[in-house]
């Protein structure tokens, strides 16, 4: 190889070795970023919060409860006083059995008494008309039921003036209970009589749920859907009482045993309290369910910062082969240059001995 040939060789030899360099330094480069970004990625998780399932103890209270005759008092705040006693508020369960309930829907049909161009409607349940509560029946000179429109109520027309007068405020009452359970309006009712007792038991619907625009009637007049009927029956009430004086006896763990309301009045009652546990398995549930969809999003989280992880080391992996390439080829390349290196030595020796 002649000397020209041999420092030719030696710049290319020489330009390869820089640029394997400097990609080996373009890879170190991307392999400290790669580090990084992992360690960014451990740092997460190591910053997520594992979530926690819900103790039910949490969700599980001491209740106080006393008897008085059919009520059921459930003690909700008690506030210690300066003399030992105390002023406490209680919640009072009741059975009304002549309380306004919901009943069986019903189908209804209409009558229009008035004309095409002005219909005025009448409303019926099988045979049975609606009547308006809150406005007076009609009234014969005796004070007795009278008969409209040709129609005459089976039920009103067995009455007295007396149960007639009585009937009136009983339904003032019921109206009263309809328009706090349904919201304000007016109210249709009709008397139907129960086969097995022969009592007769009304049956209530707002007139607005009538007269909707969502009612579909058919052209015999008859609603096409059932309609929300109410009825009188049983039902639970509540009523709170607060700020009651009142003065506590508790056993040797400190749970109450028995209250006396009213201690320092002549009429002091004094009753037995039953302590038991009772837990809110409605909230424990939705602090379950809440618990579960944290859960899964966290496991979603981790399995994504995981995978990210996966590919950052794959990555890293093929660079790391790819160093070891470098390396490989760097060393090929020295050892080449070496080569041509004691050629051209060779080379230079020679021409001067030449020449000298």
């Amino acid at each position: 190889m002649g000397m020209a040939a041999s420092q030719a060789r030696f710049l290319g030899l020489t330009a390869r070795k820089t640029n394997t360099e400097y990609e080996g330094q373009q890879i170190n480069q991307q392999r400290t970023a790669l580090s990084n970004q992992s360690a960014n990625y451990y740092n997460q998780l190591l910053g997520m919060k594992v979530p926690v399932p819900p103790a039910i103890t949490d969700f599980t209270k001491t209740v106080y409860t006393f008897q008085d005759g059919s009520l059921s008092n459930s003690i909700t705040s008690l506030v210690a006083q300066v003399d030992g006693d105390y002023m406490v508020s209680y919640t009072a369960t009741y059975t009304n059995d002549f309380s306004v309930v919901g009943a069986a829907s019903s189908i209804y049909t209409r009558s229009n008494i008035g004309t095409e161009a002005a219909p005025q409607y009448e409303y019926y349940v099988g045979s049975k008309k609606l009547r308006a509560m809150g406005t007076p029946i009609e009234r014969d000179d005796q004070g007795r039921y009278k008969p409209e429109n040709k129609y005459t109520d089976e039920y009103l027309s067995t009455l007295s003036k007396t149960q007639l007068d009585k009937l009136e405020q009983e339904e003032k009452r019921y109206l009263s209970e309809l328009k706090e359970k349904y919201g304000d309006g007016t109210y249709m009712v009709r008397y139907v009589q129960n086969t097995s007792t022969k009592a007769w038991v009304p049956y209530f619907t707002k007139l607005d749920n009538l007269t909707s625009g969502n009612v579909v009637y058919n052209d015999n007049g008859s609603s096409q859907s059932n309609i929300p009927t109410y009825t009188v029956g049983s039902s639970k009430e509540q009523e709170e009482i607060k700020g009651v004086q009142a003065r506590l006896e508790q056993d040797a763990s400190g749970r109450i045993i028995s209250i006396t309301l009213n201690p320092n009045s002549p009429d002091k009652v004094t009753y037995a309290v039953t302590t038991s546990t009772v837990t809110d398995q409605a909230k424990y549930d939705d602090a379950m369910n809440q618990y579960e969809y944290n859960k899964y999003q966290y496991d979603q989280s981790i399995q994504n910062i995981n995978s990210k992880i996966e590919i950052t080391q794959f990555e890293d992996k093929n660079l790391e082969l790819r160093l070891k390439q470098l390396d490989t080829e760097q060393k090929a390349i020295q050892t080449e240059m070496d080569a041509v290196q004691k050629v051209i030595e060779k080379n230079t020796e020679s021409t001067f001995k030449t020449f000298g």
